[in-house]
């Protein structure tokens, strides 16, 4: 083999230059329409910000819109190589199908996420009861929801079990209801147990002053008389009015003389005859 052999003919030069012209036409192609997907991406989620769309909406529209202007310029360049689109998105349809069949799960998750950020029954910092699960929203994703109990810890849970089921938001009103259950004993007057802990609720420090709080007569149970002191809080101070709530109570029924009663066990001794001597009686319990 001599270097004639290896010499390029003209014809070859211009498919190599023709070709190299078309990778270069592509390339710039897709790198230009990486820098406007990001532009279009930051432009997408300061415009949200400004109108006061919740972020993770807003993160979710230049992610959406970033992917589809990749997408459409992968296809041109593919175009400027003489590949026709028609037989691509044909390919692409096809194989969408077959990924969808095979990703039923994923894309029920998928539809799932699009469907929560929709119509957004809670928002990233809300808490909620989900799943079974209790805590705050930290994360709402395409496929996940990520929620932070109030123990710390960490639950990833799929869009598709977060939608399908109840959701109780509990952070959505901005106040709350905090009920202390207390039962008294049946000696102590209906009249004045109502005034003490009438007295009680309203002594609890951070209550909402515009609503009044409640006692009310819940039920006559089997050793005390059940009463529910209903005290409104706002959301975020619920825990610290429930605590106070419960420790005003007890204190005041004290301070009052009214019992509260506890189970307890009464043992009594029979004084019957014995057969023998020694024999002790029967014993007989009360609860």
């Amino acid at each position: 083999m001599t270097l004639e052999d290896l010499s390029i003919g003209p014809e070859t030069w211009n498919l190599l230059l023709s070709f190299a012209t078309r990778a270069l036409g592509a390339l710039l192609l897709v790198l230009a329409a990486l820098f406007v997907a990001r532009r279009l991406s930051r432009l997408i989620e300061r415009s949200c910000e400004r109108a006061n769309i919740d972020a993770t909406l807003a993160k979710f529209g230049g992610k959406l819109l970033s992917w589809g202007v990749m997408v459409l310029a992968v296809v041109m360049a593919m175009g400027t190589f003489g590949i026709k689109t028609t037989s691509f998105a044909a390919i692409l349809g096809a194989a969408g199908l077959a990924i969808g069949l095979a990703m039923q799960g994923t894309l029920s998750h998928f539809a799932a996420g699009v469907m929560l950020l929709i119509f957004r029954p809670f928002k990233v910092g809300d808490v909620v009861e989900v799943g079974g699960k209790v805590g705050k929203i930290d994360e709402i994703d395409i496929f996940f929801t990520a929620l932070d109990t109030f123990d710390n810890r960490r639950f990833i849970l799929p869009n598709g079990q977060v939608f399908g089921h109840a959701i109780e938001n509990v952070s959505f009103h901005p106040e709350r209801r905090a009920d202390v259950q207390v039962g008294v004993d049946y000696a102590a007057d209906l009249d004045r147990t109502r005034e003490v802990l009438e007295a009680a609720a309203l002594a609890v420090p951070g209550q909402v002053a515009e609503r009044p709080p409640q006692v009310v007569l819940a039920g006559l149970g089997a050793s005390a008389v059940d009463w529910e002191v209903r005290i409104w809080a706002p959301q975020d101070d619920f825990l610290n009015v429930l605590q106070a709530g419960r420790r005003g109570v007890k204190q005041a029924l004290d301070a009052a003389g009214i019992n509260i009663p506890f189970p307890q066990m009464d043992v009594h001794l029979d004084s019957g005859e014995s057969g023998e001597s020694g024999e002790s009686g029967d014993i007989a319990t009360t609860a």
